[in-house]
């Protein structure tokens, strides 16, 4: 049997998607890259760029060790990388005011593509967290 090849466009739509309502998901990705298009860019390379700028290197992860919990700084797995700058791009969309949905999803990917916006946010108050905590990064070798 074959393997379906899944791409980051087609994760995004599945991540926009509430209450499996898949076509729905469809016009909001489709219509944020008609208002980039609009803005004389190429949506592609908005997407790839905002996609690899909100993309975390290291996150932490609470472990309890002697009674007491340690934020410890982990490197994130391409898999999770992945996940977390979709989520973060998904949610910074969600949590504008105002417009549609495509709107918004439109304007989160082009700020992200310069490195600005909520998902951006997201992704340097994670690494400001780790950078905190890396007194503590040879507790993860007990992970």
């Amino acid at each position: 049997m074959k393997k379906k090849v899944i791409t980051l466009q087609d994760k995004l739509i599945n991540m926009v998607m509430t209450r499996g309502k898949k076509s729905t998901a469809v016009d909001i990705v489709n219509g944020a890259y008609e208002k980039i298009r609009q803005s004389k860019k190429n949506p592609d390379e908005i997407f790839t760029q905002a996609f690899e700028n909100v993309a975390p290197v290291v996150e932490v992860k609470a472990k309890r060790i002697g009674g007491s919990n340690y934020q410890i700084p982990i490197e994130v797995k391409p898999n999770r990388r992945q996940t977390l700058a979709l989520r973060w791009l998904i949610g910074a969309a969600r949590d504008r005011k105002g417009h549609t949905m495509a709107d918004k999803l439109a304007a989160e990917l082009m700020e992200a593509s310069q490195n600005q916006g909520g998902a951006i946010k997201k992704k340097e108050d994670t690494h400001r967290m780790a950078e905190a905590n890396k007194a503590f990064a040879h507790f993860a070798k007990y992970m």
